[in-house]
């Protein structure tokens, strides 16, 4: 084999690296997938690569990249071995292997498989949903919206979340384009939660406040009483 046209990565690999969360698993698969830009079959999947050049290949910190291959150590994926000339790097080759174990292999027997496409039905209909806007109703304010975001999902139920409650609750019942009302309501649920509402009468009195204090018969009346003494409320009381 002279030359490949692509990198390999075997759904082995791309199920061991699910124990890493968040960006980890970008991370060891951008790193894994340089060290397999140069540990070719001939070499018996081994190269020596200096951190710079992985970096280079990734767009990684050397740090991030440093971190992520003692990562892949830890994971057996790959080996190193420290040489007069700096590391080499070598693809455990349990991740290589062509998988024609039936209990590897990645057909609609597997286990892997089953588990991966097991609401695929349920995404496509979801998708249908999605897709089949109710454009019959041109006086409906939420299919207007949607059309306005020539079918954009995000765009549609960022602009239906600003409708209220009921205006959302009465296009699920009248069948409005349910779908989009229902996430739009479970955005808006979302962003209460952790929300604190202040009094709506702790407002007006606040408001009422800043307008009495700029008034400027009112602020003559509180200086004269200030310069003079006087205490308005004392009075009040007796």
């Amino acid at each position: 084999m002279v030359n490949r046209s692509f990198l390999m990565i075997t759904y082995k690999l791309f199920g061991h690296l699910d124990k890493l969360s968040g960006v980890k698993k970008s991370h060891a698969l951008n790193c894994y997938l340089s060290l397999m830009k140069y540990a070719w079959r001939k070499n018996n999947y081994e190269c020596g690569l200096r951190y710079s050049t992985i970096a280079k290949d990734t767009n990684l910190s050397r740090i991030t990249v440093r971190r992520t291959i003692d990562t892949l150590c830890k994971m057996n994926i790959i080996s190193t071995k420290r040489g007069r000339s700096g590391k080499s790097y070598k693809i455990n080759p349990l991740f290589l292997k062509t998988e024609q174990d039936g209990s590897i292999l990645y057909t609609s027997d597997n286990k892997m498989y089953k588990k991966d496409h097991s609401n695929v039905k349920k995404r496509s209909l979801l998708e249908e949903h999605y897709n089949n806007i109710n454009k019959d109703n041109k006086n409906s304010k939420i299919t207007n919206i949607i059309l306005d975001c020539n079918g954009s999902k995000e765009e549609s139920i960022s602009k239906l979340k600003l409708l209220t409650t009921p205006e959302l609750l009465k296009g699920i019942e009248l069948k409005d384009n349910p779908w989009y009302c229902k996430l739009a309501l479970e955005e808006k649920e979302s962003e209460g939660k952790g929300k604190v509402f202040v009094d709506p009468q702790i407002i007006v009195n606040s408001l009422k406040k800043i307008s009495k204090e700029s008034n400027f018969a009112y602020k003559k009346k509180k200086e004269f009483n200030i310069r003079n003494n006087i205490k308005p409320w004392e009075k009040n009381n007796k």
